[in-house]
């Protein structure tokens, strides 16, 4: 399967965002790439969700609920809110759905929930889908304190399951500095060997921001 994996060092880091910029870019540039999100919780019915923003980056390509095989309404790790709800999310479900929309589109781009071992069934993790389906993994971080050791244990964990590094991405989640932004990079650099791509700025305007994270992010992301 051509595609990639995104997936983050924790929640609300702007790996949707993200994403959708490099849809949107791919897209732009003439690859018919389709966006994929398997499973997500916790959405509020007003606002547009994950699938949602993933499917207008693709055009309006493909139905929701193929882009999204599975929703779910507490604001859990898919495994929990599954339980919850008294359901089950299916790994083999998930893998086929994404081979069958790798059979129409060029690229398939699949956006985790979450980490990387954010439990995604009973028994397997995101980790886990990536692997099935063999795709390399680009990390979003925050770009602020506590990012070195999140980055560095996610990368850790991807080489120690033999999943392939597309790449580090840092996000400015707050508008505020903290004393270790200017450090970050190089040290994550040092630390995995891998040079983030991008420092993402903090900007309030949503179609500002936008416009900013696609133009930071054309032509580093390969499919």
């Amino acid at each position: 399967m051509r595609g990639l994996f995104v997936t983050a060092t924790d929640t609300g880091v702007g790996k949707t965002e993200v994403a959708c910029a490099i849809l949107r870019n791919a897209r732009a540039a003439g690859l018919d790439v389709i966006g994929m999100k398997p499973a997500q919780s916790g959405h509020d019915p007003g606002e547009p969700s994950d699938a949602d923003r993933l499917r207008a980056a693709c055009d309006g390509a493909e139905p929701l609920e193929v882009i999204c095989p599975y929703t779910f309404a507490a604001p859990l790790a898919p495994a929990v809110a599954a339980r919850v709800e008294g359901k089950t999310v299916s790994l083999a479900r998930i893998v086929d759905a994404a081979r069958a929309l790798a059979a129409r589109h060029e690229a398939v781009l699949v956006e985790g929930a979450g980490g990387l071992l954010v439990p995604l069934t009973e028994r397997e993790t995101y980790a886990d889908l990536a692997r099935a389906l063999g795709l390399a993994a680009l990390v979003v971080a925050r770009a602020g304190l506590g990012t070195v050791n999140h980055v560095a244990l996610t990368v850790e964990a991807l080489r120690a399951r033999r999943i392939p590094l597309a790449g580090i991405v840092l996000n400015r989640t707050v508008a505020e500095d903290d004393p270790s932004v200017p450090h970050n990079v190089a040290e994550i650099a040092r630390l995995t060997g891998c040079e983030p791509l991008a420092t993402l700025p903090f900007v309030r305007d949503i179609a500002e921001r936008a416009s900013i994270v696609r133009s930071r992010l054309a032509g580093k992301i390969q499919f």
